[in-house]
């Protein structure tokens, strides 16, 4: 599983970052990025897909392996 952001929605609410952290990252403005590329390890997916859900403007995509 990958994810990416779309920096031209998010609006650095940090949801995903709180439940997702070692998938998502904020960088110096509060704006989400990914870690690791995007990709996300196993024991991390049911974090990340929460994070998915958890965006308010709907800025985070899951692309397929």
């Amino acid at each position: 599983m990958k994810v990416q952001v779309d920096s031209t929605k998010c609006d650095a609410y940090g949801l995903c970052a709180d439940a997702a952290p070692q998938v998502f990252e904020l960088d110096d403005f509060g704006y989400a990025a990914v870690r690791n590329g995007g990709v996300v390890q196993d024991e991390d997916k049911a974090a990340a897909e929460e994070a998915v859900r958890a965006c308010p403007v709907q800025a985070i995509r899951v692309l397929e392996d």
